[in-house]
């Protein structure tokens, strides 16, 4: 519309003055008639100083005679014949390529009711539409299409609108790579912006402006969506171990649709695991929601993550997310030292001995250096012999560790700096619980251990008599309410609601001070309202410690008021013991992507450490891919060089499909370093629906940094003008008069009218 009515005024479109130099052609009957033109000006101010003003004021002689000389101004300007010169595009010299977004965001019908990839065959794809007609009238056209990348087609009625991928910053590259060598007027890119590529732009446009290619970018479908519904964002364990617990968390955003309530449902391979209600807030505000569910099945999950259609949705698609999640029947070995007999140990072996996927072995001391073993189902008869660990390789064997009511006296020095790079470097789980000879009352403070613990003991003190014993009343803070260790309810609320009814507990530990970073996640009261931090943690180095002040939470099973089969305490520890060994690495740490687009290459990468989890450089390391119909691919991975124990190989998901990489690492000789594994889905994913807005950030930003201009669908009629005067390619200079514009006669005339109306206003007509 804007340039439309520019045209109409100025005789030309905007793009011949950005482009074009001014300059007037002046010739010796433009001086005879600039010399009149001063005689007029003279006579009219000798004129308008005559005129007598009964008012005494000479307002009305300084309007008049400004009228008459800015009307004489503009007619001494069109006598010495302005003119712009510019550099058109010679016809049909000239190359311009057409890029089509061939994607399945093109599909959203947001273009006048229509799909987005209508209005683009309508416009481009047909070689008699104006657009093209103009362009081709103009230009040797290339049309393009490109999701990923930029393939040649004869037209856009080729297009598909099925790339689940669009990558701005290739196609153009690739356009570019293509057209070299060839005179190129210019670069049509034509999408709705939203780029679903891993790359940032920076690298194409660097290369498009060094080249002074010009890209004239249109936006297809609306800035604005009226009616959506979309899922966010999911936060998922990459693993777990089977039936663990889960806490998702959601992210749903909506337009047109405040105020409603809609049902997240979680579904694994099919079967629906978790369901949770949320009610969306105002437009374009997240609302977040935890769904619990359970991992039931061994091996790699497709968890589906899904808000039914709601009526006058524009974009359905986007109402589905998807996870993968390994879920492993693994058996997680854990080490409880405790320095003293007592009831918080057998029953805290109660609760977890039904879970396969645990294995606790206990270490109790029962006199000076004389200690009973607990261990587990496969026992070694060498396992513990000695006592506590007095190496890493032992200790770091094991990926939790519980110290209880033991003082910081029955370790070494030694032992005790192990202990804190179980946490730190091995990335184990560390959890303390309360007792007579832990935490401050057990002598850690200014010990190693007291650095991995979230709790502040003050080095000063030692150990020390126990604090006077305090009877607690638990609530889980406003983070521990979406932990999943304190979970002991049917939903979030009825956990939260839970804890206060538990029989109280107690602490003869000192009220410690959290560390800046932890976490708090139950507090407890006591019999007067003071409050205390009961169960703490906090990130040190690679792995989690765990503070826990209580002594004796069997209480929770064997207090007279909880019924024989309440499972609340089973289920804590249970909990507990999991989110104790949660992300704890092997000595082979393998990352893969979760998805990628099938024949997409995956990058493969392994961490690789030996016993004491120090890296190491000087592996064999291999991975073995198994495809989804069952062969297998042999793929040796190098070490990087970036990082120590970093290792590298990439290969191709050849077909649609999980794939399952097994690392295994070796050292000189054939000694077996260990194995370690992962999944990766290779699938088309629904990125393309998600923001599903026309973006023109990036469609702007990629036409101003190479000298084109960015239309929306309804303004792109004058394309061709545009790029025949953007200068590139083969041109001749053109001269574009100026004097003739319509503005100058409109100006002019109302000049004149001006004049004219204010005498009769003041009585001089």
């Amino acid at each position: 519309m804007f340039d439309a009515l520019f045209e109409a005024l100025f005789s030309y479109r905007p793009v011949v003055f950005r482009e074009g130099d001014f300059r007037f052609d002046v010739t010796a009957a433009s001086f005879v008639a600039a010399l009149v033109v001063g005689v007029v000006v003279a006579a009219a101010i000798f004129t308008y100083r005559r005129v007598q003003v009964t008012d005494g004021r000479v307002r009305d002689r300084v309007i008049l005679t400004g009228l008459r000389i800015a009307a004489l101004g503009l007619v001494l300007f069109c006598l010495f014949r302005p003119t712009l010169v510019v550099r058109a595009a010679v016809n049909q010299q000239n190359v311009v390529a057409v890029l089509l977004d061939d994607s399945r965001s093109m599909q959203i019908p947001d273009v006048g009711g229509q799909a987005r990839g209508n209005y683009l065959k309508e416009q481009f794809g047909a070689p008699d539409s104006a657009i093209m007609k103009a362009l081709s009238d103009r230009f040797l056209v290339r049309t393009f299409r490109f999701s990923s990348t930029a393939t040649r087609i004869a037209s856009g009625n080729a297009l598909t609108f099925g790339g689940s991928q669009t990558k701005l910053g290739a196609a153009l590259d690739g356009v570019r790579d293509e057209l070299a060598g060839l005179p190129v007027a210019g670069v049509v890119l034509v999408s709705d912006g939203a780029d679903t590529g891993d790359t940032a732009l920076n690298d194409a446009l660097l290369g498009l402006k060094a080249e002074k290619l010009p890209v004239f970018t249109v936006g297809v479908g609306s800035e604005a969506l009226s009616q959506d519904i979309q899922i966010d964002r999911v936060s998922t364990p990459r693993t777990v171990l089977k039936d663990a617990s889960l806490l998702l968390d959601v992210v749903v955003r909506q337009t047109g649709y405040n105020g409603r309530t809609v049902t997240v449902d979680v579904e694994d391979e099919g079967r629906i695991v978790g369901s949770e209600k949320v009610q969306l807030p105002s437009d374009g505000s997240p609302a977040s929601v935890r769904v619990r569910a359970t991992a039931t099945e061994v091996g790699p999950r497709l968890f589906t993550f899904r808000v039914a259609p709601v009526e006058g949705e524009l974009v359905p698609q986007n109402n589905v997310r998807e996870a993968l999640i390994d879920v492993r029947d693994a058996k997680e070995r854990i080490l409880y030292f405790e320095g003293e007999p007592r009831f918080e140990m057998k029953f805290l072996r109660r609760a977890v001995a039904d879970d396969k996927n645990l294995e606790l072995v206990a270490l109790q001391r029962t006199a000076d250096n004389k200690y009973m073993r607990l261990l587990g189902a496969n026992p070694d008869p060498e396992e513990l012999i000695g006592g506590f660990p007095k190496t890493r390789d032992e200790l770091f064997a094991y990926r939790g560790l519980i110290l209880g009511s033991v003082e910081a006296g029955a370790f070494s020095g030694d032992q005790l700096q192990m202990i804190a790079d179980f946490v730190d470097r091995r990335g184990g789980g560390l959890l303390m619980i309360g007792g007579a000879r832990s935490f401050g009352e057990g002598g850690y403070g200014g010990t190693p251990v007291a650095d991995a613990l979230p709790l502040l003991i003050d080095p000063r003190r030692r150990a020390s008599d126990p604090a006077p014993l305090v009877r607690l009343t638990m609530a889980p803070t406003r983070a521990g309410q979406a932990h999943a260790v304190t979970q002991i309810g049917a939903s979030e609320s009825a956990s939260a609601a839970r804890w206060p009814e538990l029989p109280p507990v107690t602490s003869i530990n000192e009220d410690l001070p959290v560390k800046p970073g932890a976490s708090v996640l139950l507090n407890g009261t006591d019999e007067r309202g003071k409050e205390r931090v009961v169960l703490a943690s906090q990130r040190f180095g690679r792995g989690k410690a765990i503070a826990l002040t209580l002594q004796d939470t069997w209480q929770w099973q064997m207090h007279a008021s909880i019924p024989l089969e309440d499972q609340t305490h089973e289920n804590y520890w249970r909990q507990m013991m999991r989110w104790l060994v949660e992300g704890v690495p092997n000595m082979v740490d393998v990352r893969v992507p979760d998805r990628v687009e099938p024949g997409d290459p995956v990058t493969v990468e392994a961490t690789v450490v030996d016993k004491q989890f120090v890296e190491l450089n000087d592996a064999t390391v291999v991975a073995q891919v198994t495809r989804p119909g069952g062969t297998t691919l042999t793929i040796p991975l190098q070490w990087t060089g970036e990082r120590d124990g970093e290792y590298r190989g990439t290969f191709v998901s050849a077909e649609p499909g999980p794939y399952e990489v097994t690392v295994d690492a070796s050292r000189s000789g054939g000694q077996v370093v260990g194995s370690g594994s992962g999944y990766v889905r290779a699938g088309p994913g629904e990125a393309e629906f998600f923001d599903p807005t026309m973006h023109s950030a990036p469609m702007r930003r990629i036409a101003e940094e190479t000298g084109g201009r960015f239309y929306t669908a309804d303004a792109a009629q004058g394309l061709a003008e545009d790029i025949r005067y953007a200068g590139r390619g083969v041109t001749s200079v053109e001269e574009r008069e100026l004097w003739n514009m319509p503005i100058i006669l409109i100006v002019l005339m109302g000049l004149v009218c001006a004049e004219w109306g204010y005498r009769r206003l003041v009585g001089l007509a």
